[in-house]
C-alpha cells in the first residue's frame, strides 16, 4: 500500500515537472517571437494576434515584417528569403541545379530578367534581358516576392513551366513555355578561331560561379598551348556572380597588386580591392599578363561581369566591343537568420579603378556594335494556323524573321497583310513546303530551324566579327 502511494506521488511530481518545463519553453518561445525591444512593433504584433479576424501564424507575421523591412530599403537587390527560398537561392551559383537558367531582379514590385544563362532552357526559349515576368503557370505575380517567384519556377527535370512575359521593346505580352532541366553550371567555354594567318582564342564566361576561376585557368592554359596570338573574352549576357571569382580571373590578367575595384560601405569608407598572385605556374601568368585581349559585352552583362570589364577598361588592358552593359553597381552580402532564412543585403557600392560608380549607367563599349536583328532573335516555340487578316504575336515574329532573311516587308507589327502572305508563299516554295499563303506548324518548324541555323553560324555574329577584326589590328600593332 505504501509502495503504491509512493509511485502515485512520484508520478504526480513528474507530471508537474513536465508542465513546468513545457510552460517555460512556451514562455521563452513567445518572448523570442514578441520581444523586439521596439514598442510599436510589439504593439502591432499583439493587436494582430488578439484582434484580427484572420488567424495568422506567428512565423508568418515575422516573415512579413522582415519582407517589409527589406522592401522599405527600395533596393531591388536587397531581399529576404525564407528557409525554403534560401535553399533555392543557394542553388543559383552552385555546380548544378534544376530550373530554367535565368537571373532575375526585383524592381518596384516587378520581376525583371537580368539575363538568361547561356545555353539554358530560358535562353533557348527566347527569354531576353529586360523582359518582365508577370505570370507563372497561371499565377499572377502582383504582390509576390522574389523568393515566391523562384519557388514557382523551380520544379523537377522534364517538367514544363509556362511564363507570361512583358517585353518593353515591343510593348507586348508573350507566353513562353520552358522545360525545366538539370543545369550544369560549367561557366567557361573555349575554342580556337583561325583567321588569316593568326589563331585567336575565344573564351566565354556565362557567369562567375563557384568553379569559374579553375575553369578559366584550365581554358586559358589550353588556348596558350595552342599558341593563340590573342584572346577574346565573351561576357555577353553574363549576369554576374561571386566577387571572389572575378578577383581570381582578373588576377590572372593584371599585374599583382593592381586595384581592380573599390568597395564603399554605408559609412562611405572606401576600400581598394587588389589582384593577388594565383597558385599557378609563373610561365602561364607571364603569358597571360601580356597577351592581347578584346572583351565582348551587351546589355545583359551585369554586376560581376561589369567589375571585370571596368577593371580591364581602366587598366587599358582590353578593348571592349558591343553594347553598353546593364549597370549594376552594388555588392550584396548574405546573412543567415535565426529562423533559417537569409537576408541578402546591398552592403557596398563598387566603383571602377577610376572611382566611377556605374550603377544605372553601365559601362560604355569602346566600339559600339549592334547585333544583327536575326542573330539576336530568340527561338520561339510557335504553333497554330494563321492567314490574311489575322493579328498575333506569332505573325509579328515571323514577319521579323522573314525581314531578317531578306524578304521585303513593310510591317512587322503582327497584322497578316497581303505583303506578308506573298512573302510566306515565296518562303514555302523556296523551302519545299506545301504551297500556300498561310502559316501552320510545318511552316513554323521550318522558321525555327532557319533562326537556329542562322544563330549557330559565327559569320552572322556581328559583334564577334568586329571583335576578331579589332584583335587582328591589335596583333599587327595597328591599335
Amino acid at each position: 500500500m505504501r509502495k503504491s502511494r509512493f509511485f502515485f506521488i512520484f508520478a504526480i511530481i513528474c507530471v508537474l515537472l513536465a508542465i513546468i518545463v513545457y510552460w517555460k519553453s512556451v514562455t521563452k518561445q513567445e518572448t523570442d517571437l514578441k520581444g523586439s525591444n521596439i514598442p510599436v512593433i510589439d504593439q502591432a504584433f499583439t493587436l494582430i494576434k488578439e484582434k484580427s479576424v484572420f488567424d495568422t501564424k506567428d512565423e508568418e507575421l515575422i516573415e512579413g515584417a522582415l519582407r517589409g523591412m527589406t522592401e522599405a530599403i527600395k533596393d531591388p537587390y536587397s531581399t529576404y528569403y525564407t528557409e525554403k527560398e534560401a535553399a533555392i537561392h543557394r542553388q543559383s551559383l552552385a555546380g548544378q541545379r534544376v530550373g530554367i537558367g535565368i537571373e532575375i531582379t526585383e524592381k518596384d514590385g516587378r520581376f525583371i530578367v537580368v539575363s538568361p544563362v547561356k545555353s539554358s532552357p530560358a535562353e533557348k526559349a527566347g527569354i531576353r534581358p529586360f523582359d518582365e515576368i508577370v505570370e507563372v503557370d497561371g499565377v499572377r505575380l502582383e504582390g509576390k516576392t522574389l523568393g515566391e517567384l523562384l519557388q514557382l519556377i523551380q520544379g523537377e527535370p522534364g517538367e514544363k513551366v509556362s511564363l507570361v512575359i512583358y517585353r518593353p521593346s515591343t510593348d507586348r505580352h508573350i507566353k513562353i513555355t520552358v522545360e525545366r532541366a538539370e543545369i550544369d553550371n560549367q561557366t567557361v567555354k573555349w575554342k580556337v578561331i583561325p583567321i588569316e594567318e593568326s589563331k585567336i582564342g575565344y573564351v566565354s564566361i556565362s557567369m562567375f560561379g563557384e568553379d569559374t576561376v579553375e575553369e578559366w585557368v584550365e581554358a586559358t592554359k589550353r588556348l596558350l598551348s595552342e599558341k593563340v596570338d590573342g584572346m577574346i573574352v565573351d561576357l555577353r549576357d553574363n549576369p554576374g556572380g561571386y566577387l571572389h571569382s572575378v578577383a581570381g580571373v582578373v588576377s590572372s590578367i593584371g599585374k599583382e597588386g593592381d586595384i581592380f575595384a573599390y568597395m564603399q560601405n554605408a559609412e562611405g569608407t572606401m576600400e581598394a580591392f587588389k589582384t593577388a598572385k594565383l597558385d599557378v605556374d609563373d610561365d602561364y601568368l607571364k603569358r597571360m599578363k601580356t597577351i592581347p585581349l578584346v572583351v565582348l559585352q551587351n546589355e545583359g552583362s551585369a554586376s560581376a561581369s561589369e567589375v571585370m570589364a571596368g577593371a580591364l577598361k581602366s587598366w587599358n588592358r582590353a578593348i571592349i566591343v558591343g553594347l553598353k552593359s546593364f549597370g549594376k553597381g552594388t555588392v550584396q552580402e548574405t546573412y543567415d537568420l535565426e529562423n533559417g532564412g537569409e537576408l541578402k543585403l546591398s552592403t557596398n557600392k563598387w566603383l571602377t579603378p577610376d572611382r566611377e560608380w556605374i550603377h544605372g549607367k553601365g559601362i560604355e563599349s569602346d566600339i559600339e556594335v549592334e547585333q544583327h536583328p536575326l542573330f539576336a532573335m530568340e527561338i520561339m516555340p510557335l504553333r497554330g494556323e494563321f492567314a490574311e487578316g489575322d493579328y498575333s504575336e506569332e505573325v509579328a515574329y515571323v514577319q521579323k524573321v522573314l525581314s531578317g532573311l531578306g524578304y521585303n516587308l513593310s510591317r512587322t507589327d503582327g497584322f497578316y497583310d497581303e505583303q506578308t502572305a506573298e512573302a510566306v508563299a515565296s518562303y514555302r516554295e523556296k523551302h519545299d513546303l506545301e504551297s500556300g499563303r498561310h502559316m501552320d506548324d510545318e511552316f513554323f518548324a521550318s522558321i525555327r530551324d532557319q533562326v537556329a541555323s542562322y544563330k549557330e553560324d559565327m559569320e552572322h555574329d556581328v559583334q564577334l566579327k568586329m571583335g576578331l577584326s579589332v584583335m587582328l589590328h591589335k596583333i599587327k600593332g595597328n591599335i
